[in-house]
C-alpha cells in the first residue's frame, strides 16, 4: 500500500487510499478480515508496506492488526520502482505460508485455501482483459502463462491483486534475484516476471475465482464498492442506536455512525455516513459521507465527501476533501 492514490484524489491528500472507509471500517481492515476467512486459520502477521505515511497512520495500521489477534509491522518503499520490489522490502516477514495483497480492492470469495499447493492466485473473469494481468489454465485447472495486458485475446481470467505462496523464503528469494540482477520491465521490477520464473522450475499455480470483485481505485469504483458491501451486509445491524432522526427516512441498506444527527431528510439506499455528521433538509443516495461532515439543504448522489466537509447546494455529485465548504447561501 505504499502508492500515492492519484486517482482518488482529493481524498488521499489527508488518507492514504487503504485507509478510507467504506460502510465503518478501513480498506485495509475489510481485506484482511476477507483474507482470514478464505485462508481458514489465524493469521500471525500483516505487514504493511507504505510510503511515508507519518506516525498517526503507522500506529493505526499496527492497531487493526493487533485487534485482529496478529502482529503488526512496517515496511517502507520509498522509491515506485514496482510490485517486486515493493514486496521484497518485507523480506524479513516472507516466510512460511505468505499472502500478499495489494490494498486497493477487496472480494467475495466462497473457496477455502488449499496451502498444500505452491501458489493460488486469486482471479475473476471480466468482460475486457486486456487492462488486466491474466492467466491462462490448462485442463487439470493448472496456471500454464501470466500475460499483462494481452492485445489479443488469450484468457478472461484476470488477476486481482491477491497470491497466496506456500513458501515465502522461496519468493523472497526470486524476488532478490530479479533485484539483484535489475531485471526490470519498463523501468520497474515486475512480481510477474518472479511467477513466470517460479513456474518455469516446477512449481505448481492454480487459481482461485472469487465471487465478486470490488475496486476501490477511484470515486465511481469506491462507491459502487460501498454498495455492494452494504448489500452484503444488509443483514447485520449498521445503524448506530444513538442517532437522531427526526421527520426522516432512513432506506436501508445503509451504514450509519454514531452521534448522526438527520433532519428532514431521506438517507439511503447505499449511504454510509461516518460518525458525528449532521444531515438537514437533504436526499442522500449511493454515497460515502466520512466524519463530522455537515449536508443542508442538497439532493446528493454518486458521492464522496471527506472529513468535517460542508456542502449545501440544491443538486450536486461531488467528490469532496476533508474540511472543504461548498455553500451557495455564502
Amino acid at each position: 500500500m505504499a502508492g500515492m492514490g492519484k486517482r482518488m484524489r482529493p481524498h488521499t491528500l489527508t488518507v492514504p487510499k487503504p485507509l478510507i472507509k467504506i460502510a465503518g471500517k478501513t480498506i485495509v481492515r475489510r481485506l484482511v478480515e476477507e483474507i482470514a476467512k478464505v485462508s481458514g486459520e489465524k493469521i500471525e502477521e500483516i505487514a504493511y508496506i507504505i510510503g511515508d505515511f507519518g506516525s498517526e497512520v503507522e500506529k493505526e495500521l499496527i492497531e487493526i492488526a493487533e485487534e485482529l489477534g496478529s502482529k503488526g509491522s512496517i515496511y517502507y518503499q520509498t522509491e515506485a520502482l514496482g510490485t517486486a520490489h515493493a514486496i521484497y522490502m518485507a523480506e524479513k516477514s516472507l516466510s512460511g505460508n505468505v499472502i500478499v495483497a495489494f490494498a486497493d480492492t477487496l472480494f467475495k470469495a466462497d473457496f477455502i485455501l488449499d496451502k498444500d499447493i505452491d501458489s493460488v492466485i486469486w482471479v475473476q473473469k471480466v468482460e475486457d482483459p486486456s487492462a488486466f494481468g491474466v492467466v491462462k489454465i490448462d485442463t487439470g485447472n493448472k496456471i500454464t502463462d501470466f500475460i499483462e495486458k494481452p492485445k489479443d485475446f488469450v484468457s478472461d481470467l484476470a488477476i486481482i491483486g491477491i497470491y497466496y505462496f506456500k513458501d515465502g523464503d522461496r519468493l523472497r528469494k526470486e524476488l532478490k534475484y530479479i533485484i539483484d540482477n535489475d531485471l526490470r520491465e519498463n523501468g520497474e521490477y515486475q512480481l510477474t516476471n518472479a511467477l513466470e520464473n517460479m513456474k518455469n522450475d516446477g512449481l505448481i499455480f492454480k487459481p482461485g475465482e472469487v465471487k465478486e470483485w470490488m475496486d476501490c481505485g477511484n470515486k465511481n469504483a469506491t462507491v459502487y464498492t460501498n454498495q455492494r458491501v452494504l448489500e452484503y451486509h444488509k443483514n447485520d445491524d449498521l445503524i448506530s442506536e444513538n442517532i437522531i432522526s427526526i421527520n426522516s427516512t432512513i432506506i436501508k441498506p445503509c451504514y450509519i455512525g454514531e452521534n448522526v444527527v438527520i433532519e428532514n431528510s431521506i438517507v439511503g439506499p447505499h449511504v454510509s455516513l461516518g460518525s458525528g455528521c449532521k444531515i438537514r433538509n437533504s436526499v442522500i443516495t449511493d454515497s460515502i459521507i466520512q466524519e463530522d461532515a455537515t449536508i443542508s439543504n442538497t439532493v446528493l448522489n454518486n458521492s464522496m465527501l471527506g472529513t468535517s466537509s460542508i456542502i449545501n447546494k440544491e443538486k450536486v455529485e461531488v467528490s469532496l476533501s476533508d474540511y472543504s465548504v461548498v455553500d451557495c447561501s455564502l
